[in-house]
């Protein structure tokens, strides 16, 4: 059985990086296939445990695509996204878990480019550098 490809989880927020990507698909622009998006209204509504059971359940890494600060549809659900990847970035942390597995990239729906360039760096990022998730089933 040949091994396992890595799985990046993108939570995405449908006002902005949502729609970037569909921006970057548009274009032309190449962004790595190992990508799995989870659209969402707005990235305030993520919990936690929607980025913990994504990491539990084997995704070599989580990236949470908010609006910019400022810019939110919602007014401060970015801000909440911030919080809450921060939180969980000193629990993976303390869990001995590399907190570079959990990252937040703030993009518009303007920024085709910018997020499969987000994309490309955290596949580079995961596969060379981090390795394979340790929750991953072989």
């Amino acid at each position: 059985m040949p091994p396992r490809k890595p799985v990046i989880v993108l939570f995405a927020c449908m006002q902005c990086s949502y729609t970037a990507l569909d921006l970057a698909g548009t274009l032309k622009i190449q962004y790595d296939p190992i990508v799995r998006v989870v659209r969402f209204p707005c990235t305030g509504r993520i919990d936690i445990i929607h980025i913990l059971k994504a990491i539990v359940n084997g995704a070599d890494a989580v990236v949470v695509a908010p609006c910019h600060k400022g810019d939110c549809a919602y007014k401060l659900g970015n801000l909440a996204a911030d919080r809450r990847v921060r939180f969980v970035k000193h629990l993976l942390k303390e869990l001995n878990i590399d907190p570079r597995r959990v990252q937040i990239h703030f993009v518009s729906a303007a920024e085709g480019a910018k997020i499969a360039e987000v994309v490309n760096q955290v596949a580079k990022e995961v596969v060379e550098e981090i390795g394979p998730s340790p929750f991953r089933k072989k």
